[in-house]
């Protein structure tokens, strides 16, 4: 059977084909007594709109193309749950992909969105992206592009992001209250910002309170795992033994430090704390309990999706691009593990 198009039921029904369009769209000025008859003539039928069809009248494809560093991340779970929300609110499909932390990948997946006729993209930039060609490409279109979590300073694109230095600052300074003096950083990858960020508020807390830096004390978790931080404690335990507390770029490397701590019969937070960053679910299931920052990921999502739907607004308008970047809140949990 043939796909059924609004003229075949202006046919069937006797109007026009402008009166069928605004019936199945809830315009004010059909009566409704005639958009129960189209609609229920239309669910008989099992008509469905032809999106392409659409596309070509409005130029717009109530899609929006998502581009997060990894799937089973418990954070960027959040981050899709708030904008999924703010999706449906506007009748948007999204479309999620993912760069697995590979900038070759994320060139991509980018190029996939926009073949595919997004009307924007939402991006947290993958680790190892090191050239913004794919981005600034993504913008010379007019194609909404928003920045949430991981992004760019290089870029004029929109972001909502925390302060991640203001956050590490503040978790490395909870650290010292509870007395602890010889610090360590398990940071992340040299690219992204907010590795970057968080690195300096551990050095900057670090320094105000004239505490020691040492640059051995400092290890780079490429892949931000638990593997990662159980790896460079027990290098700490056996190398560094002056060393009092971890603060870690994120959770799963400091669940990796308690679970070689306990190995090692180390009491935590007497012998050695351990400060995450993110708190993921099972933050608050490790023994102890992990104390981390709170990152607020739907608040994040549901803002992107805001801010894309700004930016949309401003390009129909032709106005120039209003370059926003909205900061969101964090807060220290508190719990076993300091």
């Amino acid at each position: 059977m043939k796909n059924l198009t609004l003229k075949d039921i202006a046919l069937a029904l006797g109007l026009s084909i402008t009166t069928v369009s605004k019936a199945l769209k809830d315009y004010p000025d059909v009566s409704a007594k005639t958009k129960e008859k189209v609609k229920a003539y239309a669910e008989k039928v099992n008509f469905t709109p032809n999106a392409y069809a659409a596309f070509l009248r409005t130029q717009e494809s109530k899609m929006i193309g998502v581009v997060i560093p990894r799937l089973n991340h418990y954070f960027f779970s959040n981050v899709l749950r708030g904008i999924m929300h703010q999706a449906e609110a506007n009748n948007y499909m999204v479309i999620v992909l993912s760069s697995e932390e590979s900038y070759e990948l994320e060139k991509k997946q980018v190029a996939k969105l926009v073949k595919q006729n997004v009307d924007g993209i939402l991006i947290s930039i993958a680790d190892t992206t090191h050239n913004l060609e794919h981005i600034n490409r993504v913008n010379e279109l007019n194609i909404p592009l928003v920045f949430f979590d991981k992004y760019s300073k290089l870029s004029p694109s929109p972001s909502v992001i925390i302060n991640d230095q203001q956050a590490a600052y503040m978790a490395v300074n909870h650290l010292i209250a509870r007395g602890k003096k010889n610090i360590a950083h398990l940071r992340g990858p040299l690219l992204p910002q907010n590795s970057i960020d968080r690195f300096l508020g551990y050095r900057k807390a670090i320094e105000e309170k004239q505490l020691t830096y040492k640059k051995e004390w400092i290890f780079t978790c490429e892949n931000i795992s638990s593997d990662d931080g159980y790896r460079y404690t027990k290098h700490i335990l056996e190398h560094h033994p002056e060393v009092d507390a971890i603060f870690a770029v994120a959770d799963l490397p400091a669940i990796g430090a308690i679970k070689c701590l306990n190995e090692y019969e180390i009491a935590i937070p007497e012998q050695m704390a351990v400060m995450g960053f993110s708190n993921w679910g099972i933050s608050a299931l490790t023994t102890p309990a992990l104390s981390t920052v709170n990152q607020p990921g739907e608040e994040m999502g549901a803002s992107a999706f805001d801010l894309f739907l700004a930016e949309k607004e401003r390009l129909r308008k032709g106005e120039n691009s209003n370059v926003e970047n909205i900061e969101l809140a964090t807060d220290l949990v508190i719990r076993e593990s300091t």
